[in-house]
């Protein structure tokens, strides 16, 4: 059965049913016949998983912004600073190529490439199908808040972004794989902490850099073995 409705819409000003889910125009007879042939329990039953889920998140991101951490607040807010346009990963990769030898070099270079990838696929694309306006959180910030972003509040770009070049630079240079991802996790929840995401957000952002970090790296690196191989096999084919 075709689906009457275009996807999941985040609570917004869009035309929408009690689920949340977005109406769309029904543009031909088969969409015509669905509706007639009457409600799809398999899409009551996802309409209302996702509404669950995000009543779910909802109450976690509130039970955070509700908790006093003053010890925390000002740490985290000056790490999502950091992480803002990246200042934090071009600083790391810095480090790794005038530390790391060739090694660093290879693996600040694979990390900022993903970093790249990650930062367009959610920025450029899966922001502006998802369109989730971002949180609601108090007016008196108690120290905590960042300047809310006017961007799709899903996926989180700045997790994305944090876990493709932790996973993409971590797993070429393996002594710092974990640090990278403990100070990627930091800036993922920093994310929430301070206001402009919601928990769900930053999970799905996460998820989508380390695979991206992950493709990248496999991807440039057979590339690089290829290129290898062939400047082996043409040294071995010159005459003595």
């Amino acid at each position: 059965m075709r689906p009457a409705f275009a996807g999941y819409c985040w609570p917004s000003r869009r035309p929408k049913d009690p689920f949340g889910w977005c109406h769309t125009p029904l543009a031909d007879d088969h969409q015509l016949a669905d509706r007639a042939a009457g409600p799809d329990p398999s899409g009551a039953g996802l309409r209302a998983l996702l509404h669950d889920v995000d009543a779910l998140d909802r109450a976690v991101f509130a039970a955070i912004a509700a908790t006093p951490t003053p010890a925390l607040d000002e740490p985290l807010r000056r790490l999502g600073r950091a992480a803002d346009r990246s200042k934090l990963w071009f600083g790391a990769a810095a480090g790794m190529a005038a530390l790391g030898g060739r090694r660093g070099r290879r693996a600040a270079l694979l990390g900022l490439v993903s970093l790249g990838a990650a930062s367009a696929t959610v920025n450029l694309a899966v922001k502006y199908s998802a369109m989730r306006p971002r949180p609601e959180r108090p007016v008196v910030d108690g120290g905590r808040h960042l300047p809310m972003p006017r961007s799709s509040s899903f996926p989180s770009g700045h997790s994305a972004s944090a876990f493709a070049f932790a996973v993409a630079a971590g797993n070429e240079l393996p002594p710092l794989a974990l640090p990278l991802n403990a100070v990627a996790g930091m800036v993922a929840y920093s994310r929430v902490h301070t206001g402009v995401h919601y928990p769900s957000d930053v999970v799905a952002g996460s998820a989508i850099g380390g695979a991206i970090g992950t493709l990248v790296r496999s991807a440039l690196l057979s590339g690089i073995g290829r290129r290898a191989a062939a400047r082996r096999r043409r040294a071995a084919r010159r005459p003595a």
